[in-house]
């Protein structure tokens, strides 16, 4: 019986390895996820509850950094679906009955394949956009909680160094974080005379250009020493610059930070971007490689649970010889990237330690690697009766 999914034909077989293949790999990434959302949100805490700011940006901090950690969770979590459902197929005899009825090593691995396919496709979307997105905009957001934070550092009833020739005098803080009973005196350069603020309330707010002090309600005085006259302004509202503060989206996007399409088109009047051109180079052949590791993983799975004779008992030197392939491939994938900054032929060993295994895992599963096999197998010699030595 086969069911017709565009150009490929599934089996009954291959729908109901698929499905396994699909809960394992959602549970295992789900729980992997949650950890790393725990370890990540530990990091926030802190900064959270000294801004005082609300839930709802702890848990917006935390999922926004959660994208980046995918590259790494899917891979192992379909490595660990692979071993799982094809060793508990053999156990149950399942993959020795279809070996009875003729099936090939790969139209039993055509399932697994087929899903880490699908889970390439998903990772070259998540490292493409999703997480250098998120990752930018996690850092945008830190910055606004830490402009909230600086808000908590003006003491009330005492008068406040902020910078030089900056002081600010908070008379108290409402709950809402308002400051109320704001009196500012500003000795900074850039003014020409002391400028002295007074107003019923205020806040500190993170802008393009910086945090500022919004004031409202008050007036804004100075002495002009040229005439000798007192200037008195009354103003709704009014803002004063805070030294020393980084403009929230002003800074420069890391190579993570950038989508696919913004590493390939760097700001060629941008003299950092320029500078760093081998760097977004480098970063964006590591997405497209990394992206490939699902179906290195579990290409390598399936040839060490698939390939010579079955023990339904249990295969535990297969899954552990699985198990420290895929960890020797991730090991010579990660220590790569260190080659990969300094000589660009890097980036031809990250793509060969990605690929290159991948198809020979496809060779020894396929019709030509069971030739091959075959040849090897040993065949005894037959004496001069006719009986085997």
């Amino acid at each position: 019986m086969l069911l017709n999914l565009g150009v490929m034909n599934f089996t009954v077989f291959d729908s109901y390895v698929i499905k396994n293949l699909s809960v394992v790999t959602a549970f295992v990434a789900m729980t992997l996820a949650a950890i790393i959302l725990l370890t990540q949100s530990l990091k926030f805490l802190e900064l959270i509850i000294n801004a005082g700011a609300s839930s709802g940006a702890f848990w917006m901090l935390s999922f926004l950094a959660l994208p980046r950690f995918f590259e790494v969770i899917l891979p192992i979590a379909l490595m660990i679906a692979g071993i799982f459902v094809y060793n508990r197929m053999t156990t149950d005899s399942e993959i020795i009955v279809m070996r009875a009825a003729g099936k090939s090593p790969f139209q039993m691995a055509k399932p697994a394949l087929f899903l880490g396919l699908a889970v390439t496709v998903l990772l070259l979307f998540i490292t493409a956009w999703l997480a250098p997105a998120s990752l930018a905009q996690m850092v945008k957001m830190r910055q606004v909680v830490k402009a909230q934070y600086s808000t908590l550092l003006f003491q009330q009833g005492v008068f406040n160094e902020v910078g030089k020739n900056l002081t600010v005098y908070i008379d108290k803080r409402s709950p809402n974080g308002e400051l109320e009973g704001l009196l500012i005196y500003d000795n900074r350069p850039k003014n020409p005379a002391p400028v002295t603020v007074i107003a019923k309330r205020g806040v500190v707010v993170a802008t393009n250009e910086g945090q500022q002090v919004l004031v409202y309600d008050g007036s804004r005085q100075d002495f002009n020493k040229r005439t000798g006259a007192l200037n008195r302004l009354d103003f709704d509202r009014y803002s004063i610059d805070l030294p020393d503060s980084v403009a929230v989206g002003a800074r420069w996007k890391e190579p993570d930070e950038r989508t696919f399409i913004e590493l390939l088109r760097p700001d060629n009047k941008d003299e950092i971007d320029l500078k760093y051109k081998n760097e977004f180079i480098v970063e964006a052949n590591r997405r497209v490689a990394g992206s490939f590791l699902p179906l290195t993983f579990i290409g390598t799975i399936l040839c060490c649970l698939l390939l010579g004779p079955l023990n339904r008992r249990g295969q535990n030197y297969r899954i552990l010889l699985a198990v420290i392939l895929v960890i020797l491939l991730q090991s010579l994938y990660l220590s790569i990237f260190g080659f990969v900054g300094k000589n660009m032929l890097g980036i031809f060993l990250m793509y060969f330690f990605v690929i290159i295994p991948f198809i020979t895992a496809l060779f020894f599963l396929s019709s030509f690697g069971e030739v091959l096999r075959q040849k090897m197998v040993f065949k005894p010699k037959q004496n001069l009766q006719g009986g085997a030595v």
